[in-house]
């Protein structure tokens, strides 16, 4: 190919190319003859050369060598060779480059030239790849070309100042008062221009938003001719007069109307307008539509207003374009909260929306579902999500199963229809459910007494079925253990009555124990099963014995220690099975677990009382506050005043020679029981618990648990804790500082010792908190720690 081929006939020969290979060879060659005739004089061809390089460059290519040409030709006197280097220059430079700062004196020339079209060029240039340093010394020549009588200036100088406002911001005082009279012109480009350029100064400056606040009964007065005006072929797209302007002044308009009732007002007859006026069947008008609801639901508008925008989105949901109903979702996502009873008259099409073929509008209509569920419609909706459950993709199951479980435990109709719901989740889809699942199931279940022959009844039905599902296994299987004796009485008021035989239950659970489908935790839930029912049943005891006895030599060895209690269970301590065996009592959700733990020397004595002392401070803390802290253990200053008493939240140690015994099945274990947790503190309505994780001989892992059963928030809520110097203390972040009101929730943290020299371990703990306007901080000293849960 010759060096001084045209562009088309080299594009024309890189595109024949057939390999990659070749065409690095027609780019090496030509880049090659483009360099020679860079280094010659003025030969008439370097706008001809240069456009070139803009090809190669725009392949991938390097082209970085034609920057200094991109400079020679912006200089030029011709008018084609400075188009050409502008050009360059934009695709070429940017703001990191040295040598975009030689082109800012023949852009500052060419803002002051006689032709409109030389000006354009460098606005435009200027307006893409300005420096924060060109911007500063070249806006006061964007202003005045702001004030300027041509309309195509103008429209250029507005998208010029917008890029100018964006590198630096505080130029943009320099550019409200031209802004401000760009709004009477007629020219649509200069008033798209000068509402980009308004919008840009609202949104970074709340003084210019202060301003501009008064130009909104000339913004309306814009739009209303917009909407009103008849048919304009310069400006009309679908039947909408100019809606790129219609959009961008309806963005401006909630930017102004945002939290101010004045400007609110001037809008809404507008909005309602726009509203009633606009069609939806074409994008553009679906695209002014979807502003003017953004602008409905952002400003202070009336009730109808909303209602109104509710309606238009709903209308959005029959529309046959995808991308359409996705953003109509979306922003009823937003207000279902604010509006719900404005959005539930749509639940309909929303419904149908959950069997959209497209992924991402079908989870869309999934979590709108589930946020329009109530006590009003819980029954209607649940059936139509559970439907949706059965044939919903893979990667929304988990996300429905929770939304499913969350819905039924708010809105619950009764214990039945909610055991029936959770059952029905865990048929379909049991492998997605959460590992809460089954705790909070066996929960309810629990609290149900009337309902407990139904539901053994079910579940026992569901697992001669299926034992696939594990979480439904696992719950039966603790169905089964403690009430096998109303599965085998028959006689159940809810269901048909079945009779079942002691074998077929026993057989049941025993297929679960040799299935290959069952995990270590469902075969635990199988054979403590299987041991319960033994005080349940009175002719198959020996195949019970039997079945234990195998699995005390089980490979798994959290099973084979469960075989091997229960075995002693028969043997040593037969008198005491039925006592063990017992039915569990009914399970408070709300009350932490009470489980026995072992101290390190064998027995764990008295915990001595908490010692604290409290103190409520105004909102300025003094400055030695941290020093105090870090201090606490130095015995320098006064000890604390010990509290009154010590609060536990576990059981009160076991007296019986039975219950002795029990925990000594293994062997001769001198293990007394002992509280996993103590509160250290309580005092206005919060209560900080302490408990035991785990424990070695060299360190101890502990977490701090703060509720708050005041009508009111707990905020800024920090802890702080101070060890003797030879144990190394850390503190995890907590989950939160924020207590809610009425035991909602609660905030925990945990602490890491580390005690290698084994000393008397001691910690204090300073807690501060904002509770009703006031700040309050109180230290306690804790001088002895509950074992870890056993």
């Amino acid at each position: 190919m010759s060096p001084s081929v045209r562009l088309q006939e080299m594009i024309r020969v890189i595109r024949g190319a057939r390999t990659q290979g070749e065409e690095r060879g027609v780019i090496q060659r030509e880049c090659a003859a483009i360099r020679a005739q860079f280094r010659q004089a003025d030969n008439g061809t370097r706008s001809h050369n240069l456009a070139k390089l803009l090809y190669v460059h725009m392949l991938g290519y390097p082209a970085h060598f034609g920057q200094m040409e991109c400079v020679r030709l912006i200089a030029s006197p011709r008018y084609n060779e400075k188009r050409v280097g502008y050009l360059g220059a934009m695709m070429l430079l940017d703001e990191k480059q040295d040598a975009s700062l030689l082109i800012t004196n023949s852009i500052k020339n060419d803002l002051s030239h006689s032709s409109q079209y030389v000006q354009s060029l460098a606005l435009c240039t200027l307006g893409c790849m300005g420096s924060a340093e060109m911007c500063r010394d070249l806006a006061p020549e964007i202003d005045r070309l702001l004030r300027a009588s041509n309309s195509y200036i103008k429209k250029k100088a507005a998208l010029c100042a917008v890029h100018i406002v964006r590198k630096v911001p505080e130029l943009g005082e320099l550019f409200t008062p031209a802004s401000r009279s760009l709004l009477s012109e007629k020219n649509h480009g200069v008033l798209h221009g000068a509402v980009v350029l308004i919008t840009e100064l609202c949104e970074r400056n709340p003084d210019t938003l202060e301003q501009f606040r008064k130009a909104v009964p000339e913004l309306v007065q814009i739009m209303k001719g917009l909407v009103m005006s008849g048919y304009s072929p310069e400006h009309n797209v679908a039947g909408i007069s100019d809606p790129f302007l219609q959009v961008r002044i309806l963005r401006l308009l909630r930017i102004l109307g945002r939290n101010n009732d004045t400007a609110s007002d001037a809008v809404n007859d507008l909005l309602a307008q726009v509203a009633t006026n606009t069609d939806s069947s074409k994008t553009a008008g679906s695209a002014v539509l979807y502003e003017t609801v953004l602008t409905v639901m952002d400003i202070k508008s009336e009730s109808g207003l909303r209602v109104l925008a509710v309606n238009i989105l709903g209308r959005f949901l029959l529309n046959n374009d995808r991308n359409i109903r996705y953003i109509s979702m979306t922003s009823l996502q937003k207000i279902v909260q604010t509006d719900h009873n404005a959005v539930q008259r749509h639940r309909g099409t929303i419904v149908d929306c959950l069997k959209d073929q497209d992924a991402s509008v079908k989870r869309r209509a999934l979590e709108l579902s589930l946020a329009l569920v109530s006590a009003v419609n819980i029954r209607s909706l649940m059936k139509e999500l559970l439907l949706f459950l059965s044939s919903c993709p893979p990667e929304l199951r988990a996300h429905t199963t929770s939304g499913i479980f969350n819905a039924a435990e708010r809105y619950a109709p009764s214990q039945r229809w909610h055991i029936d719901t959770i059952l029905h989740v865990l048929t379909t889809a049991g492998g997605d459910v959460r590992d809460e699942t089954v705790p909070n199931l066996i929960q309810l279940i629990t609290t149900a007494t009337e309902l407990h022959c139904y539901t053994v009844h079910k579940l026992y039905r569901a697992l001669i079925t299926d034992i696939s599902v594990q979480s439904l296994v696992q719950v039966a299987c603790w169905c089964i253990g403690e009430y096998g004796d109303l599965l085998l009485r028959g006689e159940c008021e809810e269901t048909e009555p079945v009779q079942v035989a002691e074998d077929d239950v026993l057989d049941a659970l025993e297929m679960v124990l040799q299935s290959h489908m069952s995990s270590p935790a469902t075969r635990g839930f199988a054979l403590t099963a299987t041991m319960k029912l033994s005080t349940r049943i009175t002719h198959n005891v020996d195949r019970i014995r039997s079945i234990v006895s195998i699995y005390g030599s089980c490979i798994d060895v959290e099973l084979q220690q469960r075989a091997v209690e229960y075995n002693a269970l028969f043997k040593k301590y037969d008198h005491m099975r039925a006592a063990v065996l017992e039915r569990m009592p009914v399970i408070d959700k709300s009350s932490p677990g009470h489980t026995n733990g072992e101290s390190a020397g064998g027995s764990m004595k008295e915990m001595e009382p908490t010692k604290r002392t409290q103190e409520v401070v105004l909102p300025q803390e003094p400055a030695n506050q941290v020093c105090d802290l870090l201090d606490l253990l130095g015995g320098s200053g006064e000890p604390p005043q010990p509290s009154p008493a010590l609060s536990t939240t576990a059981l009160g140690p076991v007296s019986s020679t039975a219950g002795g015994d029990l925990l000594d099945l293994l062997g001769g274990l001198d293990v007394t029981p002992v509280p996993p947790s103590v509160i250290v503190y309580e005092k206005n309505g919060v209560t900080l618990k302490l408990q035991t994780d785990k424990q070695t001989d060299t360190g101890m892992t502990i977490t701090l648990t703060a509720t708050n059963s005041t009508d009111r928030d707990i905020t800024s809520l920090t802890l702080q804790a101070a060890v003797p110097k030879s144990v190394q203390l850390q503190m995890k972040a907590p989950s939160g500082d924020v207590v809610p009101a009425h035991g909602l929730g609660q905030v925990t943290q945990t602490v890491l010792l580390n005690n290698p020299n084994k000393v008397s371990l001691k910690m204090r703990v300073r807690v501060c908190y904002t509770s009703q306007d006031f700040v309050c901080q109180d230290t306690v000293q804790i001088d002895s720690f509950p074992s870890p849960a056993w």
